[in-house]
C-alpha cells in the first residue's frame, strides 16, 4: 500500500481571479459542515464583503475577526480562535478559511492544523508578503516568549488562492515589506531576477504580476523538494536568523519592525557575512547593499549581545551553534553555516557605522 508522503500533499496553489478560480467547487463538499472565515482588522474592512457576497457558500460562515499587527501572533489570540470554534459546534471534518496577510495565514493555519487534531484550512493570501511567503510551503507559526514563529507546526492547506487584485488595498509599505521576501527568493536561486527587481523604483506601480508568480514559484519548488526542511529548504531562511533577531528586538518597542524590512535588514548583514566567510564577491555584495539601502531604513540597534541572545533561540541552530545562510554568489545559498559572535558583532559593527 502507497502512503502518501508531504511532499505529495503539498497544498495546490492556483493564480488569477478569485471569481474565476476552482474556489466555489472546492466548497462544495463543506456545504453541508460549518465554515469559518479568519480576518484582521484591515481584511474585514477591504476584503471580507467581496468575499461573503461572491460566494453564496459563505453567506452562513462564521466570521472570526482578529486584532491586526505581529504582536497578536500569539498563544492568548488562538486561545480566543479555538474557543469561538468550540462554542460554535466546529469538528474535524469543517472548513476554516484564511483571509489576509502573513499574520493571518500564520496564525490561522495553526490554529486549524491542531484543533481536534486537524481542520482543513483555505489561505486567502491579502497582502504581497502572505502571496510570496506566509501563504505557501507548509508552515504554521504563532511567537512565543518574544521569539519569532517559536511555536508551530508543519500543516498544508487544503488549497491556496493567489489573486493579486486584493494588493490594490495595500498601503505602499505593505507591498515593501512584502517585495523583501522577492528579494531574497532571487538572492538564493535567480541572479536573473535580482536584476529585474533592482530595476524597481516604485513597487506598487513597477511590479508585475508575473515576478509575483515567479517568486512563488521558486520558493514551491524549493519546497517540493524538502518539504520538512531538512537540508535546501533552509535556504529560504536566507536573512532570517539575524532578521528575526531584529523583529524581536523591536516587537513590543515603540518604533516595531515589519518582518520584510526586518528580513531586509538581515540579508544586508548575512550578504555582509558571506564575503568574509563565503565567496560572495565584493562587486556582488555591493550590489546587494545599495538597493536594500535604497529601499529599506537600516534600523538596527548597537546591542550585539542583545541580537545574539535571540538568535541563541533560532529553530535553525544545531548543538548550541547559531547557524546561519550564506550567499556564494546572487543566485546560489549556502545552507548550515556556523557563527561566531564575534563575526556578528563586526558584521553589525560595519553596518552600523
Amino acid at each position: 500500500m502507497h502512503t502518501a508522503s508531504f511532499s505529495e500533499q503539498l497544498s495546490p496553489i492556483e493564480w488569477g481571479p478569485l471569481l474565476n478560480s476552482t474556489f466555489s467547487s472546492i466548497l462544495a463538499p463543506f456545504a453541508l459542515r460549518k465554515i469559518a472565515i479568519i480576518v484582521d482588522e484591515n481584511t474585514h474592512d477591504h476584503c471580507l464583503e467581496f468575499l461573503i457576497t461572491g460566494f453564496e457558500a459563505l453567506s452562513e460562515a462564521e466570521v472570526i475577526m482578529l486584532p491586526a499587527g505581529e504582536e497578536n501572533k500569539v498563544l492568548g489570540v488562538c486561545f480566543q480562535v479555538w474557543e469561538t470554534l468550540t462554542e460554535a459546534g466546529f469538528g474535524r471534518h469543517d472548513l476554516l478559511i484564511n483571509l489576509g496577510g502573513g499574520m493571518v495565514t500564520d496564525l490561522g493555519g495553526f490554529v486549524a492544523s491542531v484543533y481536534k487534531r486537524g481542520l482543513a484550512f483555505i489561505n486567502i493570501p491579502t497582502s504581497l508578503l502572505g502571496m510570496v511567503d506566509a501563504a505557501v510551503g507548509g508552515k504554521t507559526g504563532i511567537d512565543f516568549a518574544a521569539y519569532k514563529n517559536q511555536i508551530g507546526t508543519f500543516a498544508t492547506a487544503h488549497a491556496t488562492y493567489i489573486d493579486t487584485g486584493f494588493l490594490h488595498t495595500l498601503p505602499s509599505h505593505e507591498w515593501t515589506n512584502g517585495f523583501a521576501e522577492l528579494l531574497k527568493h532571487a538572492l538564493i536561486s535567480d541572479a536573473a531576477l535580482w536584476e529585474e527587481l533592482i530595476q524597481i523604483e516604485n513597487i506598487p506601480l513597477e511590479l508585475r504580476s508575473e515576478t509575483i508568480q515567479q517568486g512563488v514559484q521558486i520558493k514551491a519548488k524549493i519546497v517540493a523538494q524538502d518539504p520538512m526542511e531538512r537540508g535546501l529548504r533552509k535556504i529560504l531562511n536566507f536573512g532570517h536568523t539575524i532578521g528575526h533577531a531584529l523583529e524581536s528586538y523591536y516587537l513590543n518597542t515603540a518604533t516595531p519592525l515589519a518582518h520584510g524590512h526586518a528580513v531586509a535588514i538581515g540579508m544586508l548583514l548575512e550578504a555582509r557575512l558571506s564575503v568574509e566567510q563565503a565567496t560572495l564577491s565584493k562587486t556582488e555584495f555591493q550590489s546587494i547593499e545599495k538597493y536594500i539601502k535604497q529601499t529599506y531604513q537600516l534600523q538596527i540597534p548597537n546591542n550585539a549581545e542583545g541580537l545574539w541572545a535571540l538568535m541563541l533561540q533560532d529553530k535553525k541552530n544545531m548543538n548550541g551553534e547559531v547557524r546561519i545562510c550564506l550567499l556564494a554568489e546572487i543566485g546560489n545559498c549556502l545552507f548550515d553555516q556556523k557563527l561566531t559572535f564575534g563575526d556578528f558583532k563586526d558584521a553589525l559593527a560595519h553596518s552600523i557605522s
